[in-house]
């Protein structure tokens, strides 16, 4: 693996990322049509796509949470929104049925740099009616 500017790349490379973009999102339905937007063949197409991608640094850490929430509607949607009022990008949420009044939850999310220490939002988390307990899975 190699980590190279763009800038100094022949003009296929980028063109195969900006295809598989436009595969991704929907943009387009066939890579036919992506590498024709894009000006390159789909033998070009195929011979990289599989081998060149684009170098995004993530921005934050991630950290995964299981809490255990009361049935009571809206409590997800309190502790989704604490998380997010600190900046935090949810990837995943698993909830489980509820039992004996109770239902599991897990969550990962992407939180920024600049966040505030975990512990704190563990703490506000714990604060919300309806939350029975939170502990950090996964992340410092």
């Amino acid at each position: 693996m190699l980590l190279i500017n763009a800038n100094v790349l022949p003009d296929v490379y980028p063109k195969v990322i900006k295809a598989k973009k436009l595969l991704a999102s929907g943009e387009v339905k066939s890579a036919s049509e992506a590498c024709a937007l894009c000006g390159i063949s789909r033998s070009a197409f195929y011979k990289y796509k599989d081998y060149v991608f684009e170098y995004s640094h993530p921005l934050g850490e991630v950290i995964s949470l299981h809490a255990v929430l009361r049935d009571k509607a809206g409590v997800l949607s309190l502790l989704l929104q604490e998380l997010y009022n600190r900046g935090g990008n949810i990837l995943t949420v698993s909830q489980g049925l509820p039992a004996s009044g109770v239902a599991s939850v897990s969550v990962s999310l992407r939180l920024p740099v600049d966040t505030v220490g975990q512990t704190d939002i563990l703490t506000e988390i714990k604060k919300i009616d309806g939350v029975v307990s939170v502990k950090q899975l996964h992340g410092e």
